[in-house]
């Protein structure tokens, strides 16, 4: 097998992968579609007499998967195929085997080292750059003209605010740098703060640093602040700027504000966090202790000393830093239906975008932030959903969502609950409001491939009435597999490596919370998904990390046959253990401690033995190369001082791997670095504020709450589920408090939303009603203030005994109808 201590970490498509370099040649397999660096893979169905294809300077890997994106297949196939590099049956080789590109975690990523700058450099290629370039430089020019710089010392507020009537009009300053330069780079997202001040349009009232008196005051601050640090970018003074109060809470801004004006004083990189990456990329070393400004002056300075770079320009080097190492790590992937009935989709498709419409409400960018544009939604549409407020909020919520695409993630067009259309790269400016349209002016650009139209296995229920909605992991398998793209590209043992999407969105701070603290505890009211999150994160995490693992697939979807056999998979091979915490668990089960066992002459002894934990770390310890996951359930019904014991000091992140001797057996003991643990925590049972301090402090907490997402769209006849769960939980977060909610989960049994009327009162009945009894202590008026009188009989302290069909009409008249006003 190769050598890991020539392994070096190189980033792809938001994915951080451990490189094993070639030696010269690539080995071509007899029948799969993936090169090899090792002769010795265990993917190699025959390590003999294999063809080898020329490969000098170590970079074919590279230039394979910048040929095209991991998605489509199609074209890496055309590149391979002009390259001529074929498999024994003559097809095009579509990606890099796990002996090439091995999938990290961030931990395992920051143990080895960077790929080398000089290589990095050797396939990069700038004149791929060129358009890139150019329209970086266009879109600086068509700012500076309309706001020369001459200009800044006297500029009026209303030339420079968010939120004055149709920004995209009268196009701001702050319009244009948030949302009419994607060029130069995006700083979109978030709130209007990061402007420094802006008008809110729904009462016209100002908002900006309340230190100040009025917003005259603010802004001669705010403009003076912006001038002066301009002047200190060109004259080197890129430091001083953290010293100028007024434009502390806009660094995005100011940042772009340089690269438009003194784009000789800074490099295009926007975000403080990708800042200090790419700084400690090129020097090796951590970037702590320097405030914003002097960290970007650090980085140019970096820049400077790197003969590789001499005669580009900041613009091709950030374009490099990107490509060489991206710190982003999330993708999304939504449906989108362009038009009833996939009305549009010939339009979208020849038009390069997708398109929805309520067009009621205007231009995005226009609304200074979420809550603006969800106060006009509810004005503009409020009839037209007969004022229901969960449906105009989640209404709403599709709409604001296009604002959300960036270049590289992805739409699924769909029509109907089954057919797809196509999959299409978000490009360019991503969202853009198109008013020569006569309807459905909300777009976003992509590119489209075709190659994706087919028909799922199974219908998505909720895509029969919700416009726009996320598509998670094992919906992304099953739409892949729809299409014409090859099956062996893209599953099975041999997966394209370059297809191992980011973790979702709901999985990714789970795994920073594990990068940063080395466990985390998933806490919520009862059903909001706590143990299928952690189950569910383990299959995609410790799946992606162990591709060498056979039978484990990391996009499996949790109650299938292979999401078992992924779970087992783990469990046998050690990466993952799994315990339930109870009052009677003790540290002699987690760590060491002695039990009965057979003695010699047929009876019991004491024995030390070790506990699970212990065990977990012994086996990581010998295996460093790979994470190990233990997932507690129900951690709050421990007691945990007392099961943790010493541990409490080495589940520190800075305390891994230092030794304590244990108490019992005289044993030294480390926690390794590659054991995590994520624990689940009922808090109708028992609020976090009850747990030992010492606890709290050494574990990140990560709320789940409800989550109707998963539910919109979705019907028991004239019932909608995500109706029902947010009203309740309106409802009882009224009476009660939001601990007690009521979560998705139970509306999804087997992971997919109850279907019938029988179903769902089955649910009703046996889980949800004596819940919600025990909430309520038998007070039969609370329960009928929740469930309604037509089911609950506040004066005989009953449930009304009504059919299946009539309990879901008693529902939807009470919940969906009445909704929210009743209390």
């Amino acid at each position: 097998m190769a050598d890991e201590r020539d392994q070096v970490v190189v980033t792809f498509e938001r994915r951080e992968y451990a490189l094993t370099p070639s030696q010269g040649e690539v080995i071509l397999p007899t029948h799969g579609r993936l090169i090899h660096h090792d002769p010795a893979c265990q993917h190699l169905s025959d390590s003999h007499g294999l063809a080898r294809f020329p490969d000098p300077d170590g970079l074919l890997w590279r230039r394979l998967i910048d040929s095209a994106p991991s998605e489509n297949i199609e074209a890496r196939g055309e590149f391979a195929r002009n390259l001529g590099l074929l498999n024994g049956t003559g097809r095009p080789l579509v990606g890099p085997c796990g002996c090439v590109l091995r999938p990290l975690s961030p931990t395992q990523a920051g143990a080895l080292r960077p790929w080398p700058l000089a290589d990095a450099v050797a396939a990069f290629d700038p004149g791929a750059y060129a358009k890139t370039l150019s329209s970086m430089g266009e879109a600086a020019d068509d700012i500076r003209r309309a706001f020369p710089w001459e200009d800044w010392p006297t500029l009026p507020l209303q030339r420079y605010a968010l939120g004055q009537g149709d920004s995209a009009q009268t196009r701001p300053y702050c319009y244009l740098l948030e949302f009419g330069s994607n060029a130069l780079g995006s700083i979109a997202g978030g709130s209007s703060i990061k402007h420094l001040i802006y008008q809110r349009s729904q009462d016209a009232s100002w908002w900006h640093d309340p230190r100040y008196g009025d917003v005259e005051e603010a802004w001669q601050a705010v403009r003076t602040g912006i001038v002066a640090a301009v002047t200190a970018a060109h004259e080197g003074r890129m430091a001083d700027i953290d010293a100028i109060d007024a434009i502390r809470s806009g660094p995005s801004l100011v940042s772009k504000t340089l690269r438009i004006y003194a784009p000789e004083g800074a490099l295009p990189v926007y975000g403080t966090d990708h800042v200090r990456h790419f700084l400690q990329r090129l020097t090796g070393q951590p970037a702590t202790g320097l405030e914003r400004f002097a960290l970007r002056a650090r980085l140019k300075e970096a820049v400077d000393t790197k003969h590789y770079f001499a005669g580009w320009s900041y613009d091709l080097v950030a374009e490099f830093l990107y490509w060489w190492a991206d710190p982003s790590r999330t993708q999304q992937i939504v449906k989108i239906a362009p038009g009833h009935d996939a009305s549009l989709w010939e339009q979208c498709l020849s038009g390069g975008y997708i398109a929805v419409g309520w067009d009621e409400v205007p231009d995005l960018r226009s609304y200074a932030d979420k809550e603006e544009f969800l106060d006009a939604f509810r004005t503009a549409l409020s009839d037209e959903y007969n004022g229901h407020r969960p449906k105009i909020s989640a209404k709403a919520n599709e709409v604001w969502k296009l604002l959300s695409l960036c270049p590289g993630d992805l739409v699924v067009a769909n029509k109907g609950t089954s057919e797809i259309l196509g999959v299409g790269r978000v490009k360019g400016e991503g969202y853009v409001w198109r008013p020569e349209l006569t309807d459905h002016r909300h777009t976003v650009d992509v590119d489209w491939d075709e190659s994706y139209a087919g028909r799922l296995d199974e219908p998505e229920r909720s895509w029969a009435t919700v416009t726009v909605k996320d598509v998670p992991a094992p919906l992304w398998t099953r739409i892949r597999r729809a299409g014409t793209v090859p099956a062996d590209a893209a599953a099975g043992p041999q997966r394209v490596i370059a297809a191992a999407r980011p973790l979702d969105p709901e999985l990714r701070p789970i795994a920073d919370a594990l990068e940063r603290r080395g466990q985390a505890v998933l806490f919520g009211p009862p059903g909001t998904g706590k143990t299928y999150t952690a189950l569910r994160f383990a299959v995609r995490w410790l799946g992606d990390l162990s591709p060498e693992l056979p039978g484990v697939d990391p996009y499996a979807e949790p109650g299938t046959p292979a999401f078992a056999a992924a779970l087992g998979a783990l469990t046998a091979a050690g990466r993952l253990t799994t315990v339930t915490f109870h009052p009677s668990y003790g540290y002699e089960d987690f760590v060491e401690g002695f039990r009965p066992v057979n003695g010699g002459s047929g009876g019991l002894v004491l024995d030390r033995t070790d506990g699970v934990f212990k065990r977990v770390c012994a086996a990581a310890a010998a295996d460093p190369g790979h994470p190990y996951l233990v997932v507690v359930d129900e951690l709050n019904r421990g007691n945990l001082p007392k099961i943790f014991g010493e541990l409490i000091t080495l589940l520190e992140k800075d305390k891994r791997g230092y030794p304590i001797v244990l108490p019992l057996s005289q044993q030294q003991f480390t926690v390794p670095d590659n054991v995590s643990l994520i624990g689940t925590m009922n808090t109708a049972d028992r609020s976090i504020r009850m747990l030992d301090a010492a606890i709290r402090r050494r574990f990140v907490f990560l709320e789940l709450l409800p989550d109707s997402g998963p539910l919109q769209g979705c019907h028991v006849d004239q019932l909608h589920l995500a109706d029902l769960l947010d009203v309740l939980n309106q409802r009882i977060r009224f009476h009660l408090d939001r601990e007690k909610q009521i979560g998705q989960a139970f509306f999804l049994p087997g992971g997919a939303p109850v279907d019938s009327a029988a179903a769902l009162a089955a649910i009703v009945r046996g889980e949800i009603l004596p819940l919600l009894q025990e909430y309520a202590y038998d007070d039969y008026a609370l329960l009928a203030a929740f469930l309604g009188a037509d089911l609950i009989d506040p004066d005989t302290h009953t449930v009304r005994d009504i059919s299946d069909e009539g309990l879901i009409t008693a529902l939807y008249t009470e919940l969906q109808l009445k909704g929210s006003t009743a209390e």
